[in-house]
C-alpha cells in the first residue's frame, strides 16, 4: 500500500433512518484494505435505486449508509494486492459491489445473483462523498470520453439498460420502453446505431419526457396507457409501475418478451392468461456482471452515446432525490464534487 494518502475527515450524505431526508455529516476518510482502492469522488449518478432505497421500497439498506453507485472517481491509493490501477486512473464504480466467486451462480457465470453480493451504496457506502473506497476487481477504466460527470449514468442506467437490451432477440426491430428517464435516453441511442425501431412510452400528458424521447431517436412517443402504433417485438419496462406489464403484453406481437429492467416494481394486476399465450414471455433483469459493464463502455464511444445530465454539488443531494421522485428530470441528476 502507498504511503502518501489523505487523512482526516471528509464530507458526505448519510443516510440515517429510511423515510428521513440524507444529513450532511464530516466522517473519517475510509481506509482501503488490500483488495480495494480508495477514490476521490469527482461525480456521483442519482439513480431511481438510491430513490428505492430511501423511500424504504428495497429492504434491510446497511445503516447508516451513504448512497451512490454511479461513481467516477480519481484513485488516490491502492491495496497491496491491486494490480490493475494506479494513482490517477479515473475509474468508474457500479452497483454490483463484490461477490464471492464461489456459489453456484458465481461458478455459472450469474455473478450478479451471487448468494454473498455486496452492493455499491446499499450494503457497502456508496459515492455521495468527497471519498469512497472500491474492490478493485469491480472498478472500470473509464473511456476518456466518459472520465468525467457525463460517464457516471452509464454506470448503472446504462449498465441495466443494456443488460435489458441483451435479453432481447437479435431479430427484434420495433421495441417499446416504458419509462423515459436516464436508462431509456442511452438506450435508444444504442438502438438507433443498431437500426431499431423505438417505441417510447410516458405518463399521460408528460409531453416533455415524449419530445425528450424524439430528440433521443425514439421513432413514437406516446401515452403508456395507450397502444403502440405497430405490434412491437418487444418491450422494456423501467418504469417502477406493475400495472404496465399487463399493457405492454397487449402491444406485443406473437411470440413477444417483456424485459423489466427495474430492481423494484410495485404489484402486477392480475391479467388474462391470453395476453401471455402464443409464447409470450415476461422477464425481470437482477443488477449486473463485470461483463455487461465491459460490453457497455465498448459500445457508448461507438455511438457515441451523450448523456443528459442535471448537475448539483453534494449538499443539494436531497434536491436532486427530489427532483427525481417528481419525474422534474430529463436524464440525469449528477452529484459533482
Amino acid at each position: 500500500m502507498n504511503n502518501t494518502y489523505p487523512t482526516g475527515k471528509m464530507r458526505a450524505m448519510v443516510l440515517h433512518e429510511v423515510g428521513h431526508p440524507l444529513i450532511p455529516c464530516s466522517i473519517d476518510i475510509p481506509v482501503p484494505n488490500a483488495d480495494q482502492v480508495l477514490l476521490k469522488v469527482m461525480a456521483c449518478g442519482v439513480c431511481r435505486t438510491d430513490l428505492h432505497i430511501v423511500d424504504g421500497e428495497l429492504p434491510h439498506p446497511n445503516l447508516p449508509l451513504i448512497p451512490g453507485h454511479e461513481i467516477i472517481g480519481t484513485v488516490v491509493r491502492t491495496g497491496s494486492n491491486v494490480n490493475t490501477f494506479k494513482e490517477k486512473d479515473i475509474v468508474g464504480v457500479p452497483w454490483l459491489g463484490y461477490t464471492c466467486n464461489k456459489c453456484r451462480y458465481c461458478t455459472h457465470h450469474q455473478e450478479n445473483l451471487c448468494e454473498q453480493a455486496l452492493f455499491t451504496g446499499y450494503t457497502m457506502n456508496g459515492g455521495y462523498a468527497e471519498y469512497t473506497i472500491a474492490y478493485e476487481q469491480y472498478c472500470f477504466p473509464m473511456p476518456p470520453m466518459y472520465a468525467n460527470a457525463a460517464g457516471a449514468p452509464l454506470l448503472c442506467a446504462g449498465f441495466i439498460g443494456y443488460r435489458s437490451w441483451n435479453k432481447i432477440r437479435d431479430d427484434a426491430e420495433n421495441i417499446g420502453i416504458y419509462g423515459f428517464g436516464a436508462a431509456a435516453h442511452i438506450l435508444t441511442q444504442i438502438a438507433v446505431y443498431k437500426k431499431k425501431n423505438i417505441y417510447a412510452f410516458t405518463k399521460r400528458g408528460d409531453t416533455l419526457s415524449q419530445m425528450f424521447a424524439l430528440d433521443n431517436g425514439a421513432k413514437w412517443a406516446g401515452d403508456s396507457t395507450g397502444h403502440a402504433p405497430v405490434k412491437l417485438d418487444a418491450a422494456i419496462i423501467f418504469a417502477a409501475d406493475g400495472a404496465l406489464i399487463p399493457i405492454a403484453l397487449r402491444n406485443l406481437r406473437k411470440g413477444g418478451q417483456v424485459i423489466c429492467g427495474g430492481i423494484h416494481m410495485s404489484d402486477i394486476p392480475p391479467f388474462p392468461y391470453s395476453h401471455l399465450w402464443e409464447e409470450r414471455s415476461v422477464q425481470s433483469v437482477a443488477n449486473l456482471t463485470r461483463q455487461d459493464g465491459d460490453l457497455l463502455l465498448q459500445v457508448a464511444p461507438q455511438v457515441p452515446v451523450r448523456t443528459t445530465i442535471r448537475m448539483y454539488t453534494l449538499e443539494e443531494a436531497n434536491s436532486a432525490l427530489s427532483d427525481l421522485r417528481k419525474g422534474n428530470l430529463n436524464g440525469a441528476a449528477v452529484l459533482v464534487l
